[in-house]
């Protein structure tokens, strides 16, 4: 059933997504997809659907670690079908300077991840977690890597160098950028209908944004880390250094405090006084809450400011897209971001903006604005098919 089908495997902060695709008349298709959610956590979930979502496993377990729920994945999926994937594809954020490109994964090239952990301290070592788990359940199966830095690896100097010492560029300090795969697959989407001139938000639990000039990435706002950008649900985004020196000096923080305070307990979190999902600020702040609704102002704040730089880095405005859970849901944040942006030519339909609509913008707006799907996993599988056929 599955002997040309490529799984690919995706994990969050503490959760795994896990998905099988096959190709049909020259695009992927889904076949079945899983999540295993609340890793790490007291109660948890995995689910696992076909394609056209109906239920057909799911149980209420608590999983020590990503590694431990993709065990169990593989486990049921080996139940529906004893036949193996042809290939498996991983999401992995982040390469260090040299894995710049999707590739097949040989040894060489996790000795390079493991050299490189102190770039992604939280993300690396459950990459290096999944795919040796996977070699267990699948031995033989090609696996490829799919970095999320990817899509950003040509910016010019002038977006990715920090004003650093020269040797510090050379060694890898330097702005990736990152939610790569998400921003493919919103190229891809788009097609012919991209604009030249392009930002797109991929507004999540992480967030960031890009300025894309025909299809390329000219400017991001993560940097050397998914943690700067935009405050996020639990991250700080970009934070005057200084704050860092007086935490380390005056409260005698050391590195792990320091990156649980920048990474865990700032952001949204910290600002409205412990709640991370956009769904529960939205409702807390409808009741009057001032700590949601401050949040709220300075999350879409960012987001504007970082719309208004990054019209002026392409010299003008074509299209806006929203995606990622916030940006392709949230029908505040999109109108909050956008009332305030008509001074660029943006101006929405608030109507259609209520109903999700694919095209919100408004017949008299200069620039188009659109909710795109960001669709990670179908963009992995493509690339997994597209290496494969390359290697045969």
């Amino acid at each position: 059933m599955f002997e040309k089908s490529i799984l690919v495997i995706n994990t969050g902060s503490s959760s795994l997504k896990f998905g099988l695709y096959e190709e049909r008349n020259g695009e992927e298709r889904l076949l079945l997809d899983g999540l295993a959610d609340g890793i790490g956590r007291s109660a948890g979930k995995i689910e696992l659907k076909n394609a056209d979502r109906r239920v057909l496993r799911s149980e209420n377990l608590s999983f020590k670690s990503e590694g431990d729920a993709l065990d169990h994945a593989a486990r049921w999926l080996t139940e529906l079908s004893p036949s193996k994937p042809s290939a498996i594809g991983h999401r992995v954020v982040h390469g260090g300077p040299r894995l710049l490109t999707h590739q097949p994964i040989t040894p060489a090239i996790l000795e390079e991840l493991r050299a490189c952990v102190h770039f992604a301290p939280i993300h690396i070592p459950v990459a290096l977690q999944l795919i040796e788990r996977t070699e267990k359940s699948y031995p033989g199966v090609q696996q490829f890597a799919c970095f999320d830095t990817a899509f950003h690896k040509n910016l010019p100097e002038a977006a990715s160098r920090f004003p650093l010492p020269r040797p510090l560029f050379d060694e890898g300090i330097r702005r990736y950028g990152f939610h790569g795969l998400s921003y493919e697959s919103v190229v891809y989407q788009l097609g012919r209908g991209l604009a030249s001139r392009t930002i797109m938000a991929h507004l999540g639990n992480g967030a960031s944004l890009a300025a894309v000039n025909e299809g390329k990435s000219v400017d991001t706002s993560m940097g050397l880390t998914p943690t700067g950008g935009i405050p996020m649900a639990t991250r700080t985004g970009d934070i005057d250094p200084g704050v860092l020196l007086y935490l380390l000096r005056a409260k005698q923080m050391n590195v792990d405090s320091l990156e649980k305070l920048l990474n865990k307990s700032s952001g949204l979190t910290a600002l409205s006084d412990g709640t991370a999902d956009m769904r529960g600020l939205e409702a807390a702040a409808e009741k009057g809450d001032q700590p949601a609704q401050l949040a709220i102002e300075i999350f879409c704040t960012s987001i504007r400011k970082v719309i208004a730089a990054y019209t002026a880095v392409l010299g003008g405005l074509d299209m806006l897209v929203f995606a990622g859970g916030i940006g392709e849901h949230s029908i505040r944040v999109r109108r909050d971001v956008c009332h305030q942006l008509g001074f660029l030519g943006i101006v929405i339909d608030d109507a259609i903006n209520r109903s999700n609509g694919g095209e919100i913008s408004s017949a008299n707006s200069r620039v188009r604005v659109r909710i795109v799907p960001s669709q990670e996993d179908f963009q992995i599988a493509r690339h997994c098919r597209t290496l494969m056929r390359l290697n045969e």
